[in-house]
């Protein structure tokens, strides 16, 4: 007694047929996901930030720490 022969003749068809839906749907969620889960909050997240911020406050914060070698810090003019 003898095992049958494996069916060799349209194999690689046969499972591309089942496994390239599956890994296409799965790239398909990976990239809903990252964009829903990574992409829109972060963009959200600048969003609020440049709501509020003031940038000639930061930079008169910066130049009073003396951070920048070119200005001056205030008061030393």
């Amino acid at each position: 007694m003898s095992l049958p022969k494996p069916v060799m003749r349209g194999l690689l068809g046969k499972r591309l047929r089942f496994h390239l839906p599956i890994a296409f749907a799965l790239s398909l969620a990976a990239a809903v996901a990252f964009k829903y889960g990574v992409t829109e909050p972060r963009k959200q997240a600048y969003a609020d930030f440049y709501k509020s911020y003031d940038s000639e406050k930061e930079f008169n914060t910066m130049r009073q720490a003396g951070i920048f070698q070119s200005c001056r810090p205030v008061g030393e003019e």
